[in-house]
């Protein structure tokens, strides 16, 4: 069972001064967030990719490399790569220069991203959303396998026996396949066997429970192996010492930043009764203490499948000190009650196959 951390370094105004802090800035303070969570234990950093004002991190692989450098053990991902916008060709080498950093912690988390800004900017659009994700999708790959690239396709030109370097120390190049919950995206991420990352923000995580069980049965269709794929999600969360301290900090920076979104797509506002409903067992959000959190992780990974759990911190500014405590606290308190406990289960579930 890994765990980890993703973050969207998002520079929205602090909700108690009003006051926001330069992209700059909180690009510092990520890149102490990946070394911190390095130190205490963690397997994993995911940093997305957006581009928009609120949110500093539109080149992640920029970021990762910078903490590639001062980090020695965790893993080292976009979550996510906005593929459809960007060139494959590009992603691929940059990753490459990460896992050549980082000595082979690097990860492509690729997805369509959840905002539109980059198809406008980059030139694209939105009518080709889907059939640009499965083109370049298709490139990724191909340059993943072959370091010699002979390609065609409608988006991008052509490709004529043209080498793409440098190579990655991992062979291949962990690639991962984002998906919202469709049944569509879960299914080609089985069928290609790459391994799939939910984004589980709402609603119960339970309802997730089908889709990992389409995924594995369509990877066995296939012809891969089910048990070597990873199921990761990435949930909201925030720990401290005490729960009712977590909610208190995490709500109002929460509350402010689904407001902002939830404007821009139409949604119901986002109130301090939605946040405790999320907060309960079944719920999406992973608010508390130590050992709350634990049990929702432990909950997750019995009844949804989930092999990777990352907690996303924060969602909207909050206070450096506060995410860094977070971490700390996932790192050093809820992974080793999470992972000794289903070292536990899984031993019984073995011996009840015997």
């Amino acid at each position: 069972m890994e765990i980890g951390v993703t973050t969207f370094v998002e520079t929205t105004p602090d909700v108690h001064t009003g006051k926001t802090i330069s992209h700059a800035e909180r690009i510092r303070e990520v890149i102490e967030e990946i070394t911190l969570a390095d130190q205490v234990g963690l397997d994993v950093f995911g940093v997305g990719e957006h581009h928009r004002k609120d949110y500093a991190s539109s080149s992640p692989a920029t970021i990762l490399a910078a903490a590639a450098a001062l980090t020695k053990r965790i893993r080292l991902t976009s979550a996510v790569t906005v593929l459809s916008s960007d060139d494959p060709v590009r992603v691929f080498q940059q990753f490459s220069t990460v896992d050549a950093i980082s000595n082979g912690r690097a990860e492509i988390m690729a997805g369509r991203g959840s905002f539109i800004e980059s198809f406008p900017l980059f030139g694209y659009d939105l009518e080709d959303y889907h059939e640009l994700f499965n083109e370049k999708l298709e490139l990724l790959l191909n340059i993943r396998e072959s370091e010699i690239v002979s390609w065609s396709g409608k988006f991008r030109p052509a490709i004529q026996h043209r080498g793409v370097y440098p190579r990655p120390v991992q062979n291949p190049l962990p690639v991962w396949i984002a998906s919202g919950g469709t049944p569509e995206s879960v299914a080609r991420a089985g069928m290609l066997g790459l391994p799939l990352v939910l984004a589980i923000i709402g609603g119960s995580p339970l309802h997730f429970a089908p889709l990992v069980k389409l995924y594995k049965r369509t990877a066995k269709q296939y012809g891969h192996d089910p048990a070597k794929l990873t199921v990761a999600s990435h949930s909201h969360g925030f720990i401290a010492e005490n729960t009712d301290i977590a909610a208190e900090k995490f709500f109002p920076s929460t509350q402010y930043a689904m407001n902002v979104i939830g404007r821009e797509r139409g949604w119901a506002p986002y109130t301090r009764e939605t946040f405790d409903a999320a907060r309960r067992l079944e719920g999406a959000l992973y608010v508390g203490d130590p050992k709350t959190v634990a049990e929702k992780i432990i909950f997750l990974r019995k009844n949804v499948g989930i092999t990777r759990f990352m907690l996303h911190v924060p969602v909207g500014s909050m206070p450096h000190e506060d995410v860094m405590k977070s971490i700390e606290l996932l790192g050093k308190e809820v992974a080793p009650i999470v992972r000794e406990e289903i070292d536990r289960w899984e031993a019984e579930q073995k011996e009840e196959t015997i």
